[in-house]
């Protein structure tokens, strides 16, 4: 159902259900949430790679998860919407960059995983949905993701019509940062990891919290505060003095490794 392989710092999650295009289903989710949950706690991890085992990246909910939805109260429905809701949010908050390698089918909550990952990479043989409301649903739990992916002009447009977009469109809109020949999608991820390798562990980790305190505080005195205060910590630290005299000396920083 979800398979875990550990590379030295990066940790590899794929989904494991090939037969089935790695639909969701509440088993796959808990065990999901289970791993970034514990991934979160690891210090020696410096990345996550997020893949789908055979022809899909996911494509959302599974059939007969959702038919046993269909016929539960609204108060079942309410805790297995909070329990995906729990996920999402746990991957979009994890403290280490995240990489999805998407090809063929993301749909649904496809794209809510997608959108939730630092860096995206699609194969051109991706395909991209939000078709809930063919289904009289909607997008709801992965919405903050979506939107904060591709903006809300773009999602007002694909959350009503349903209608499906190749990785092309999903590159214009911004849900994914690059698109490669689908032989090239392995290659592609390991020349993230590696550019993620060469970073300071933690000041990549502290790149996401910072994206989302600029994103958040609306007050700029207390903004200009808050990044005066973290390069100055950044500067005096361990990682920025290291950085610093690496560069100068013309050598690797003590952090570099391979992927």
């Amino acid at each position: 159902m979800l398979a875990i392989k550990r590379h030295g710092a990066v940790l590899h999650l794929t989904l494991d259900r090939p037969e089935r295009h790695n639909a969701f289903n509440e088993h796959l989710i808990a065990a999901l949430t289970q791993a970034l949950e514990q991934a979160s706690q690891d210090p020696g991890l410096r990345a996550l790679v997020l893949a789908g085992n055979g022809r899909s990246f996911s494509a959302g909910a599974d059939l007969d998860w959702m038919a046993r939805l269909a016929r539960a109260s609204e108060a079942d429905n309410l805790g297995d919407a909070q329990a995906l809701a729990t996920l999402m949010r746990t991957l979009d908050s994890l403290p280490l960059p995240t990489i999805a390698a998407v090809q063929g089918a993301a749909y649904g909550g496809g794209v809510g995983l997608a959108a939730c990952c630092d860096i995206v990479i699609a194969s051109d043989d991706a395909r991209f949905a939000l078709s809930e409301v063919r289904l009289g649903l909607l997008p709801a739990v992965i919405s903050p993701y979506v939107i904060a992916a591709i903006g809300p002009r773009q999602a007002r447009r694909w959350f009503a019509t349903g209608e499906a977009f190749d990785a092309k469109r999903a590159l214009a809109i911004g849900l994914v940062h690059e698109v490669v020949p689908a032989d090239g999608l392995e290659a592609a991820v390991d020349a993230q990891l590696q550019l993620l390798l060469q970073a300071a562990p933690q000041a990549c980790r502290a790149a996401k919290q910072l994206v989302a305190a600029v994103i958040n505080e609306t007050d700029p005195a207390r903004l200009d505060a808050h990044n005066a205060a973290l390069i100055a910590r950044l500067r005096a630290g361990a990682e920025g003095r290291e950085g610093l005299a690496a560069f100068l000396d013309k050598r690797p920083a003590n952090w570099m490794q391979p992927a």
